[in-house]
């Protein structure tokens, strides 16, 4: 109810400038061209100095009313998220003092050289030594952003750590699937000749390679906290882009050009619900590429939890070649004979049944 009274009043507050301003055009009528000018810059300047202070109050309110509501008051969930978060507020500062400055000047001197009779305008058409004051200073502070940016950006990209868990993160219309390796730590190949969804072979992985008989493909991704993640990420159709607010990650997803980044979660899905005091809150994968007309539906989820948790639900998970091809899994190979028929291998004789000794 609060924010529909300020905004209420706020537009009361044009539509009276908007009735002053047609007013003084009948003004300009009755008193003349000369006189109605002087009029107009008064009221044009006493009308930049109320959109000043109204919009500097602006910004005041909303920063109050919406900041605990953005993701700045959780800080990064990443390790690496951190200089993200400092490189963003460098940022935010720097331009944001420049801004406010800038503004205010610039309504001030509006309002304070209006047109007057006693005052003759300097013109002032050209300065070298301005001119390369204005150009140089900003381009050094843009420079150092940019180098912060980029020294950031290539640490994300590089090399993850040798302890790092993979995870392999696929993208298409409109839903993120998820492929861990296996037992050998490594991922199979995968051939995009391959895909049939009929089969539920949706991540084209190619099961002549015996790597990958041992990978687990799921809808959901698992992360141990305190340990760095490698994410190998793909895209089946269209151009995604995974992003990682939480974390301050983000990545595209390009189809045929798998890319990579890495982070170190810092806390768990159940500490982050303390922290947050949102009982429901979930890590979440959003696409932040538009891709068609499912895009805002385009939503995963990431459960963060401690390494004893993530190591028994990585054992939970049965391998895709298995789910696939039942009569490859090796533990219904061995619970055969349990299921067997007794009396058709009693009918055979026993050098059928029992293994021929060398």
């Amino acid at each position: 109810m609060k924010e529909f009274y300020v905004i209420a009043i706020i537009v009361m507050i044009f539509v009276v400038i908007f009735q002053i301003a047609k007013a003084s055009e009948y003004v300009s009528v009755l008193k003349g061209e000369e006189k109605s000018k002087k009029q107009n810059n008064r009221i044009n300047g006493f009308l930049l100095m109320l959109f000043l202070v109204l919009g500097l109050y602006g910004a005041w309110y909303c920063n109050e009313l919406y900041y605990g509501k953005t993701l700045f008051p959780q800080g990064s969930a990443s390790v690496e998220g951190e200089k993200v978060d400092l490189m963003l507020y460098i940022t935010i500062g720097v331009t944001g003092v420049v801004f406010v400055i800038t503004q205010i000047l610039l309504f001030w001197f509006a309002y304070k050289y209006q047109e007057s009779d006693n005052r003759k305008a300097f013109y002032f058409p050209h300065n070298n030594k301005l001119e390369l004051l204005w150009t140089t200073v900003p381009a050094i502070f843009l420079t150092i952003l940019i180098v912060f940016g980029l020294k950031n950006w290539f640490k994300f990209t590089s090399d993850a750590p040798k302890d790092a868990v993979v995870v392999e993160i696929t993208g298409h219309q409109f839903a993120w699937d998820m492929r861990y390796p296996g037992a050998d730590g490594k991922l199979g190949k995968k051939n995009y000749k391959l895909y049939n969804q009929p089969s539920g072979n949706t991540l084209a992985v190619d099961f002549e390679d015996p790597e990958s008989w041992d990978d687990l493909h799921t809808t959901e991704m698992h992360l141990p906290v305190g340990r760095p993640v490698k994410l190998v990420i793909n895209a089946m159709d269209v151009i995604h882009d995974v992003g990682l607010s939480h974390f301050r990650m983000k990545m595209d997803a390009v189809p045929g050009i798998p890319t990579t980044m890495w982070f170190t979660p810092k806390y768990t899905t159940e500490e982050m619900k303390k922290r947050t005091g949102n009982p429901n809150f979930v890590y979440e994968i959003s696409c932040d590429q538009m891709c068609g007309k499912g895009h805002f539906s385009m939503r995963g989820v990431i459960v963060v939890e401690s390494e004893a948790d993530y190591e028994k639900w990585l054992a939970s998970q049965k391998p895709e070649y298995y789910t696939l091809y039942p009569e490859k899994d090796p533990s219904k190979k061995m619970e055969a004979p349990a299921v067997a028929d007794s009396t058709s291998s009693a009918a055979k004789p026993m050098a059928q049944v029992m293994p021929k000794q060398p």
